[in-house]
């Protein structure tokens, strides 16, 4: 296989014309929602109980792989978005192994916030989440693709899977143009979840010198 990949192209005139941006801001408002909501959760809330010091240190842990995992996934998605989200068929990369790597490698990284935080209430509560929410969001996506891409993107999408990688499809192409200044501004969001673990460990100090009230246990 060649290392150009056919990719559908836009006119400037058709971009002016897509749907993206009301997605986006919908995606984007519910998405910094939900943070807002993970870190009064990580100020406000403590763990309760009694702790089995290696269980929750092996969480830990587990949190800080995942969230290495995850923002890594994200940087290597932007590689290949960054500049081409609304004018390019992406399916090279990680949109080879899977339609929507960007939401996957989310969810990877905020299990690891989850699970960084040593409690069993937030990967759950993330889970369900992303399970209640994404699938909306993948169908809306996919749908617009559809009618933008045609026939190409309906091979694309009965080729690969939507949000579980399936490695074995990977196509890596030798060389990819990005936009430098979007790369720039999505490494910031890449970084986020390693923020929330500075949150976390700030909020654990502050509540152990009393400094930070409880408002509700996690488990």
């Amino acid at each position: 296989m060649t290392s150009t990949v056919a990719r559908g192209i836009l006119s400037a005139g058709e971009m002016m014309e897509l749907p993206w941006t009301r997605i986006e801001r919908w995606r984007k408002g519910i998405s910094r929602l939900m943070a807002g909501l993970l870190i009064t959760a990580l100020c406000f809330g403590n763990r309760t109980g009694e702790e089995n010091e290696v269980l929750t240190g092996l969480e830990f842990l587990a949190g800080i792989f995942l969230i290495g995992v995850g923002t890594l996934g994200r940087l290597w998605c932007s590689v290949y978005v960054a500049g081409n989200k609304t004018s390019d068929l992406i399916i090279v990369g990680p949109y080879s192994v899977c339609r929507h790597p960007l939401y996957f490698f989310s969810l990877v990284a905020a299990l690891g916030v989850g699970f960084a935080s040593e409690t069993i209430t937030l990967p759950v509560v993330i889970v369900v989440f992303y399970a209640l929410y994404y699938p909306r969001v993948i169908r809306d996506e996919d749908a617009k693709l559809l009618s933008i891409y045609g026939e190409r993107f309906e091979i694309y999408r009965n080729r690969v899977p939507a949000f579980v990688p399936k490695v074995s499809l990977l196509v890596e192409p030798e060389q990819h143009t990005t936009n430098v200044r979007i790369f720039r501004n999505h490494l910031l969001s890449a970084l986020w979840f390693v923020w929330f673990v500075g949150v976390l460990e700030l909020a654990e100090m502050l509540h152990e010198v009393h400094w930070l009230p409880t408002l509700f246990p996690f488990y």
